[in-house]
């Protein structure tokens, strides 16, 4: 009796072991998308990379004057501008950082953090979200009177939206606000909206062209500045990562892009620059 109810039951029991292994498979293969982006920045505009939990980064940011000069400026090189960062993974989904600029004198604080990764048969993009706040010390109180410390902030919102499509190529989205408590021209908002645009597609291990574009939204008809465009390669070398571009901006705080790429891609007026990155 005993050996044909076990007979009986075997039958069931292979069946319900069978689907908790099907079970099983399907929660396997939700895996975590990752290297969308081998660097924290595109070019100028942040990427969905975040920094792993501990990991320090010290980065070294240089924009060169415009080469339009040619000789005169040495095409650039006796005016640069650069910026220095530094950068913590305060876990796996929080970065926090902070930075110094010559452009405006600024100082800048910002936070990244991830809303949603990408997943193999799943979730089929990365969202994070940026803030950042900038301060501009080079406003003048003697030619300003009335300047107030909350005159000299900025602040940006962006939401980062991206999908690795393969091994080589990867897209961004980046829709964003940014607001200057003081505009230069009274003509211009204060609140700005901009869409950013960017990717990198890998030529080799160690090589990756790159791209970022934003179209400001509602920029005052008679404003000097451009939409902000760039274009480079990034050079993996181990424990960091060589930027190389060309840009239309020479700021690279977020609003100092944004808001004041005066440089003219049709006219030549453009900035030879380079991110360098290195891990701790």
């Amino acid at each position: 009796m005993k050996k044909f109810l076990f007979a009986m039951l075997l039958p069931l029991c292979l069946h319900a072991q069978d689907d908790l292994l099907s079970e099983i498979d399907i929660k396997s293969e939700t895996v975590e998308v990752t290297s969308a982006f081998k660097s924290l920045k595109i070019v100028n505009l942040e990427s969905t990379k975040l920094a792993a939990k501990g990991d320090f980064y010290f980065i070294v940011s240089h924009r060169f004057g415009s080469i339009k000069n040619g000789i005169d400026t040495f095409f650039g090189l006796d005016d640069a501008n650069t910026q220095i960062k530094f950068l913590y993974g305060i876990n796996n989904w929080l970065t926090v950082h902070a930075s110094r600029s010559g452009f405006q004198k600024s100082y800048e604080g910002a936070v990244k953090y991830r809303l949603m990764p990408q997943q193999e048969n799943g979730f089929p993009v990365t969202i994070v979200g940026f803030n950042s706040i900038v301060v501009n010390t080079e406003l003048d109180k003697d030619l300003l009177p009335k300047l107030t410390f909350e005159n000299r902030l900025n602040y940006t919102t962006q939401i980062l939206i991206s999908r690795k499509f393969s091994d080589k190529l990867s897209l961004e989205l980046a829709p964003t606000f940014f607001h200057e408590n003081y505009v230069v021209n009274d003509y211009q908002d204060n609140s700005q909206y901009a869409i950013g645009a960017g990717g990198r597609y890998k030529l080799s291990n160690r090589l990756a062209l790159t791209m970022d574009y934003a179209a400001h939204l509602n920029r005052a008809a008679s404003s000097l500045s451009h939409n902000p465009f760039s274009v480079g390669v990034d050079i993996e070398t181990g424990g960091h990562i060589f930027q190389l571009h060309f840009t239309n901006s020479q700021a690279m705080n977020e609003t100092g892009y944004l808001a004041n790429a005066y440089g003219d891609w049709s006219k030549g007026d453009i900035f030879f620059g380079f991110n360098l990155v290195r891990v701790f």
